[in-house]
C-alpha cells in the first residue's frame, strides 16, 4: 500500500538526479577537452626547439591522430559523396590552418601569446558578418570586440613597439582566422556526424600538411633524442604521444561528449580554459611566463572573445565538436 506513493515520488527524483549526472559528466568532459586541447603547445614547442619545423610537427600530430581517427571516416564514407566541399574546408582550415598557424606562431612568441591571439576566432567571425555578409550585430558583440581588442594591445605590449617578433604574432592570427573558418563551416555542417567531420578533417589535413610539409625528408633521429620538461629530460616520442593522442584524439572526442551533455554555449564557454591551461603549463613545463599587464590583457581576450561569441548570430548544433 506505501510502495505506490514511495514510487510515485522517486521518478522525479530520480530524473532529477539523471540529469545532474548527465551535467556532471559534460562538465568533466569539457574541462577534460580543454586541458587536453591546451597541452598541445606546451609538448610541441620543445619538439620544434629540437630540430623539427613547425610543419612536421603538425604532420606527425595530424597523421598520427587521422590514423587513430580512420575507422569513423570508413563508417561514414558517403560523406566523400554527399558534403566534399565541406570536408575539404574543414580539413584545410579548421584543422590544418589552425595547427599549422600556431605551432609556427609558438616558434618565435610565447605560446600563451598565441594561443590568446588564436582565441580572437569569435571576433573575426563577427567583423566577416558585418562586413562582408552586411549583417547586424549586437551592441554586446561590438562591445565584445572592443574589450578583446584593448587586452590583445595588452597582451603584446603595443605601446613598446610589440615586444614580440611580428611574424609570430601575424602567424597567431593566422591561427585565429583559421579557427574563425571553423565557427562559419560549423553551421553548413550542421547534419553531418560530428565524430565523421572530425575524422575526415584529420585525414584531409594530414594529406595536405604532407605535401607541405615533405615528411620523407623529417630527421627521424630527433625522435629518439630527449627533450626538457620542466627541468627534465624526456623522450622525444613523449611529447609526439601526447599530442596526437592526448591533444587531438582524446580531445575531439571528449569536446564531442561535452557538448552532448551539455550544449554547444556551455561547452564553448568552458573552452576558454584552453588558454589559461597553455599558460600555466608553457610556466611550469618551458618556464614561460607573461608579466601582469599582459595576464590582464589575456583576460580581457578571453572576455571580449566570449561575448562576441555568445552574441554572434550563428547557430551551432548541439552535438558538434568543440575546436580551438
Amino acid at each position: 500500500m506505501r510502495a505506490g506513493p514511495r514510487q510515485h515520488g522517486a521518478g522525479p527524483v530520480s530524473a532529477v538526479t539523471a540529469s545532474n549526472n548527465i551535467r556532471a559528466v559534460g562538465l568533466s568532459c569539457a574541462v577534460a577537452s580543454a586541458f587536453c586541447f591546451g597541452g598541445s603547445g606546451p609538448f610541441a614547442k620543445p619538439l620544434i626547439t629540437a630540430g623539427l619545423t613547425p610543419l612536421q610537427v603538425t604532420w606527425l600530430r595530424l597523421a598520427g591522430a587521422a590514423l587513430l581517427m580512420l575507422p569513423f571516416a570508413v563508417r561514414h564514407v558517403d560523406l566523400v559523396r554527399r558534403a566534399p566541399r565541406l570536408l575539404l574546408g574543414y580539413g584545410l582550415f579548421a584543422i590544418a590552418g589552425v595547427q599549422a598557424f600556431y605551432f609556427a606562431a609558438i616558434a618565435t612568441v610565447p605560446v600563451g601569446v598565441a594561443l590568446l591571439i588564436e582565441f580572437l576566432g569569435p571576433v573575426i567571425v563577427l567583423g566577416w558578418l558585418r562586413f562582408v555578409l552586411r549583417r547586424t550585430v549586437t551592441r554586446a558583440a561590438a562591445v565584445g570586440v572592443v574589450i578583446a581588442v584593448a587586452g590583445l594591445a595588452c597582451v603584446v605590449e603595443i605601446w613598446a613597439g610589440l615586444s614580440f617578433d611580428p611574424l609570430g604574432l601575424l602567424l597567431a592570427l593566422g591561427a585565429a582566422g583559421c579557427q574563425a573558418t571553423y565557427f562559419l563551416l560549423s553551421d553548413s555542417g550542421a547534419d553531418v556526424e560530428p565524430r565523421a567531420l572530425a575524422a575526415y578533417g584529420l585525414v584531409l589535413g594530414a594529406a595536405v600538411v604532407t605535401v607541405i610539409a615533405e615528411p620523407w625528408h623529417l630527421d627521424w633521429s630527433t625522435l629518439g633524442s630527449g627533450i626538457v620538461l620542466a627541468g627534465y629530460e624526456f623522450p622525444a616520442m613523449l611529447a609526439v604521444c601526447w599530442i596526437v593522442v592526448v591533444s587531438t584524439v582524446a580531445a575531439y572526442l571528449t569536446g564531442i561528449v561535452a557538448v552532448r551533455r551539455l550544449s554547444a554555449p556551455i561547452a564553448g564557454a568552458v573552452a576558454f580554459l584552453e588558454p589559461v591551461v597553455a599558460t600555466v603549463l608553457a610556466w611550469w613545463l618551458l618556464g614561460q611566463h607573461l608579466g601582469p599587464v599582459q595576464l590582464v590583457g589575456g583576460a580581457l581576450v578571453l572576455t571580449g572573445a566570449y561575448i562576441a561569441q555568445r552574441s554572434a548570430p550563428h547557430t551551432v548544433r548541439e552535438d558538434e565538436p568543440l575546436m580551438t
